[in-house]
């Protein structure tokens, strides 16, 4: 059998080759049934174009965009195909950091061929940028900034082809993957970031971290290295963020099962059979996609099999204090964490609101068992209270079922750690790769980007319709209407009595990406919103601005061909809740994802992250593509959007 070039394979791809999954997930039948049984798309009717209020019915999506006066202060831009990033008229960009710019005067220089050496790899900008957040304290302001993954072959000796050959490679690796926090200020030629800043602090693979909740002191959680289940190395493969309205970071750990592996064949109990299946990590002789357990026996389960329990939480990171301790949040669950949205009850308990991103996985809220005071104790927000997980209904009503012992047979230490399991033991709705969650400022609602799902429908060797993790065959539901959905959609929900805290809710889709230019009506075609002008695919980042317009931003397929002619590059859209109206706004360049958004603390400046661009971006020809986070700004300095 060749050997797997995983440079070449996605996360999603890797998931499917290691634990294949239902094609058609629980909520593709409840939006099936509800479009079948409530009308929508079948005429004029849309889901989500704004127009609706839920539980009073619907108009005509596309009547309420046209009769509706925009919010908008750009004009639309048009899909472009280009190595570089594009804004419209009337604003500009330009870059703040790169990978591999020094946070620290004594930082290697970059090297355009080779990179950046080991040694001092822990004090540059790290690579693969993607969720992010500004905080500002008397008028200074740090921008933290997540660095999902490398680019191993970029990174490593070209004669490498991506793969360590020794355990300085991986800690190369390891060191340019993580967090990054670093001080921001704007002069007269623009944004810098302010090298040396007493705040500039990198948090990578090997950084000390402590477990709160459940599953701390766990059995579980256990290792030789530390036989008190109480701390650990490193936080992985951070995606998406959030942030606490005491003013910490949140950075989630999204695909961490790839960094595992085994040197020798291994022989599991149950639990670790089991769990290593639904979480994806190999226990196959492989180099993998990183292969640290060739040189880090931390990553080799046939010998620390248990340290694979110990990724995939929410990590807390105080921004303001370097020499403070980053918190994993076992409470909140372990799962392949997109991002952390949160929001505040009527009585001031906290609500986090999360998805898990993988095909059949579910989306989760947290509840916090006290309430949030402003200069108050914050110590168990986050590790005292109560997971839920979404439960979708046909009927455009929703609950969140409660994950407790009763209810999984399982203990409170077993739902932190294998969350997944919980949900399918209460009969969770399995989504199609439920990603960035946003909650608006303006109205009592939330967001959640449902990126796609091609596999849906599609048949395994024996000519069956795919299962999903619980057995289910995946087949269309309610908030998943299409048989094969290439292009995905936004599901948003309004909780019962406008309180975030409340067991029920009702939800539609806000949009549904499609290409009217190739199928000129039907599912595929969109929802109203969606025309000739702001065509997309598979939303992923997601953000409200204070003025609660939703920004959107896009990772999917960039080819502009077949089903997605017209679309051109990865891009950022911004969408009006209130009338469905959604524009494009900015395009990266080919081969990136746009992914990351945030805002300068007088909101005229915004900063958005590109991962991964495939074009020699943002140095030109002859240079190593480098992911970057680019600044935009109006021309005239007024407030961005």
């Amino acid at each position: 059998m060749s050997q797997i070039n995983y440079d070449d394979v996605s996360f999603d791809d890797e998931d499917e080759m290691k634990f294949p999954r239902a094609d058609v997930q629980g909520f593709d039948r409840v939006v099936e049934q509800a479009v079948s049984r409530r009308g929508f798309l079948g005429g004029a009717l849309a889901f989500g174009s704004g127009a609706a209020v839920m539980g009073t019915g619907l108009l005509n999506g596309t009547s309420a965009v046209a009769q509706q006066t925009s919010r908008f202060a750009f004009e639309q831009l048009a899909p472009q195909m280009d190595g570089t990033v594009h804004v419209p008229a009337g604003y500009n960009w330009d870059v703040l950091v790169r990978w591999g710019d020094p946070l620290f005067n004594d930082a290697p220089a970059f090297d355009p061929v080779a990179g950046i050496p080991t040694v001092g790899s822990d004090r540059v900008f790290g690579e693969n940028t993607d969720g992010m957040e500004l905080f500002h304290q008397r008028g200074t302001e740090l921008l933290v900034v997540n660095s999902e993954y490398v680019n191993a072959k970029i990174n490593l000796p070209a004669e490498q082809e991506g793969q360590p050959a020794s355990a300085d490679d991986v800690v190369r690796l390891q060191n340019f993957q993580g967090v990054t926090v670093m001080e921001v200020a704007e002069g007269e030629n623009g944004w810098d970031v302010v090298v040396d800043s007493p705040y500039n602090r990198r948090i990578h693979h090997r950084t000390p971290m402590v477990f709160d909740g459940p599953a701390a002191r766990h059995d579980l959680l256990k290792t030789a290295a530390d036989p008190a289940g109480t701390q650990s190395l490193g936080t992985f493969n951070n995606c998406g963020s959030g942030r606490t309205p005491w003013g910490t970071y949140l950075t989630c750990e999204e695909n961490f099962n790839g960094y595992f592996g085994t040197t020798e064949e291994v022989s599991l109990g149950d639990v670790h059979a089991d769990g290593f299946k639904r979480y994806g990590v190999s226990t196959k002789v492989d180099p993998g996609r990183y292969n640290y357990h060739s040189f880090d026996p931390r990553f080799d389960i046939s010998k620390t099999p248990n340290e694979p329990h110990r990724a995939g939480y929410i990590v807390e990171v105080d921004p303001w204090n370097p020499d403070t301790t980053p918190i994993k949040h076992t409470a909140l669950g372990r799962f392949k964490h997109e991002n952390a949205a949160y929001a505040l009850a009527q009585n001031g308990q906290v609500v986090v609101y999360m998805g898990d991103d993988e095909r059949g996985e579910y989306m989760y809220k947290w509840l916090s068992r006290d309430v949030y005071v402003p200069g108050g104790d914050t110590s168990t927000l986050l590790s005292e209270g109560q997971l839920f997980v979404a439960k979708f209904n046909d009927d455009g009503t929703g609950t969140w079922l409660a994950l407790t012992p009763e209810d999984t047979g399982m203990s409170e230490a077993e739902i932190a750690v294998f969350t997944r399991m919980a949900g399918t033991a209460v009969s969770a709705t399995t989504m199609d790769r439920p990603e960035w969650i946003a909650v608006n400022p303006t109205a009592v609602e939330a967001y959640c980007c449902l990126t796609n799902n091609s596999r849906r429908g599609a048949l395994d060797d024996d000519g069956n319709i795919r299962t999903n993790a619980a057995g289910e065959p995946m087949v269309p539901n309610a908030p998943n209407p299409r048989e094969v959905n290439r292009y995905g959609q936004i599901v948003r929900w309004r909780p019962h009595n406008s309180d975030h805290a409340a067991s029920t809710f009702d939800w539609d889709l806000y949009v549904m990406a499609g290409n009217p230019e190739v199928y000129t009506d039907g599912l595929y075609a969109g929802t109203a919103n969606i025309n000739a002008g702001n065509m997309f695919n598979s939303p992923d980042g997601m953000q409200f601005d204070s003025t609660g317009l939703l920004w959107i931003q896009t990772d999917g397929d960039d080819d502009n061909e077949g089903d997605f002619l017209g679309m051109g590059n990865n891009q950022m859209l911004a969408g009006d809740p209130a009338t469905g109206e959604i524009r494009r706004f900015l395009t990266g360049p080919n081969g990136s994802e746009v992914t990351g958004l945030t805002w300068s603390a007088d909101r005229r400046t915004m900063f958005v992250g590109i991962q991964h661009p495939g074009a020699p971006f943002p140095d030109g020809e002859g240079t190593l593509p480098r992911s970057s986070i680019v600044t935009v700004k109006r021309a005239d300095n007024a407030l961005v959007g």
